[in-house]
């Protein structure tokens, strides 16, 4: 499916989240630069958007990691043209089933990835294997929002708008109607704060924004 829509991916997420995603993004990525991370691995990198904002802030030792070939020959083609080849690297493999050692990222990231896998509690115990003690994990994803009328309008984008426009933008509906689907049914907020713990995670801290309709997930690894 990613596949199918990685040519269009970023411009109909800029598009369907009306640009703030680029806002949200900005915030973990300042996060990340506050750590200094010396190893950092982006999951479900897709065409590279946060290794490329790493790159840009002075970071060096990123890798992106994606399941969709396509995605990857994306992020490859904006690497290239940004001359950041030399600090990012792109593997192709499974956020599931991750192949590098135990314990070698100080940070691990992910934006809109998580929701998409297909077991989260071994993704995420994956996860917490390759980072360092004391490493973190930092995760943006759509969220539900709680209060009215907010979460009675995004119900309606999520059903409704979201896949017409992203079908519209990338002439797959059906994509659309899923990534949909996932965003309005994943565990979120104190949910997917207690699934992290339970996954060996601590000190979550989670930052909602605009209203709750995404959300940044801070967690250590102790």
């Amino acid at each position: 499916m990613f596949d199918d829509i990685s040519g269009t991916y970023d411009k109909a997420n800029r598009f369907i989240s009306l640009g703030m995603d680029r806002w949200w993004k900005r915030r973990l990525v300042r996060k990340v630069v506050e750590l200094k991370p010396q190893h950092i691995l982006d999951l479900a990198t897709g065409t590279a958007d946060l290794p490329l904002q790493y790159a840009a802030k002075g970071l060096k030792n990123i890798i992106g990691l994606d399941i969709s070939a396509k995605m990857l020959e994306q992020a490859k083609k904006r690497i290239d043209a940004a001359s950041y080849k030399d600090v990012i690297s792109l593997t192709l493999g499974d956020s599931e089933d991750l192949p590098f050692d135990d314990e070698c990222f100080d940070v691990v990231t992910v934006s809109y990835g998580i929701r998409n896998y297909e077991n989260l509690m071994l993704g995420l115990k994956e996860t917490h294997r390759v980072l360092k003690p004391n490493g973190h994990f930092i995760i943006l994803e759509t969220s539900v929002p709680t209060l009215f009328p907010f979460k009675q309008g995004y119900a309606l984008f999520t059903k409704h708008i979201m896949p017409f426009v992203g079908g519209l933008l990338s002439g797959d509906k059906k994509a659309y109607k899923y990534l949909s689907e996932s965003a309005a049914n994943f565990p979120c907020g104190k949910n997917l704060v207690k699934i992290l713990k339970e996954s060996g995670f601590d000190d979550v801290v989670v930052k909602p924004q605009f209203f709750g309709a995404a959300s940044i997930y801070v967690c250590e690894r102790w």
